[in-house]
Parts: structure tokens; C-alpha cells; sequence
């Protein structure tokens, strides 16, 4: 395998998970803002399956759009690069399929909590846990790549800084 292509380690990886996962409480915001602006939404319950379809349209944006170009911010700060199998960068049509394919973080996890009423901590715990499963399962991976991302023929690889020479 080419050392080019070696995943970066799974504390790494996750680390920029989290990282993502604070810089979209800023994606949220605005687009909740928006969509409540513009569906002259008062009661956060009102247009609540309209405002979840319209935030998962707003992350598909985000994510595809910046995965097309290799990294988003969290990635950068992490030096980590979505490629495809090859180490070329990936289309739109297959970040767009890692985006979908992606939400195997968490939807098992929440197809399992909903049947049953348990309260919010009991939720949180069960999608976590779900959560740190499906990350420990890359150990399987022969390239120690997420599932998701080898359903979707892509791979994160480590993408060290270019440091820029001033004169």
C-alpha cells in the first residue's frame, strides 16, 4: 500500500470528529435562524420534521461541497484529506454518497432508542456508545479506514501542511 495513502490514527480521526462536530453547532445556528426567519416559525416544536429535513439539506450542502475540495476546516486544522481509493480527489456524486453513507454514525443508534421512551441521558448514552463502536470497528479495516467511507470508495489519509517560504 502506498505510504501516501496511510490512514491517520484513530485518536486523530477522532479528535477532528469532535472538532467537526462544535463548528456545526455554528451551521446550525444559522440555519435555524434562517429557516426560522423564513417560515415565520415562534414555537421551536412548529415545522420541527420541516426544520430536521431542511438541516440535513443544509449539512449535505456543506459537507459535499467541502469534501469535493478535499478538507473542511476541522479536517484541515487535523491535517487530515478525503480522498478516493487512488488518493485522487473525490466528485461531488461521491461525497454526496460518503455524506449519506455517513449518517451510519448515527442512525442505527437512534432507529434503536426510538421505539422505546427513554429519557434523553439513556438516549445520549446508547447513540455514544453506538458512536465509539463504529469508530472501534475501523480497527477491522484493512486500512484501518471507517466503513462508511470504504462503502463509499473513499479514505481519509493524512495531509500534512505545505509550510509556505517568505521572502
Amino acid at each position: 500500500m502506498n505510504p501516501e495513502l496511510k490512514a491517520p490514527s484513530l485518536a486523530r480521526r477522532m479528535a477532528c470528529w469532535l472538532y467537526e462536530g462544535m463548528l456545526m453547532f455554528g451551521v446550525v445556528f444559522i440555519a435555524g435562524y434562517l429557516f426560522g426567519t423564513l417560515s415565520q416559525t415562534r414555537n421551536a416544536m412548529d415545522n420541527r420534521h420541516a426544520l430536521q429535513a431542511f438541516l440535513f439539506v443544509v449539512f449535505g450542502i456543506y459537507f459535499v461541497w467541502l469534501w469535493a475540495k478535499g478538507q473542511t476546516l476541522a479536517m484541515k486544522t487535523w491535517d487530515i484529506r478525503v480522498v478516493d481509493r487512488s488518493g485522487q480527489p473525490i466528485t461531488q456524486a461521491r461525497a454526496l454518497l460518503r455524506y449519506v453513507l455517513s449518517w451510519l454514525w448515527f442512525l442505527p443508534a437512534l432507529a434503536a432508542v426510538s421505539p422505546f421512551n427513554l429519557s434523553g441521558a439513556e438516549s445520549v448514552v446508547i447513540i455514544l456508545g453506538w458512536v465509539a463502536i463504529w469508530a472501534v470497528l475501523s480497527r477491522f479495516h484493512p486500512q484501518q479506514q471507517f466503513w462508511h467511507d470504504a462503502l463509499a470508495g473513499t479514505r481519509l489519509i493524512s495531509a500534512p501542511r505545505v509550510s509556505r517560504k517568505t521572502s
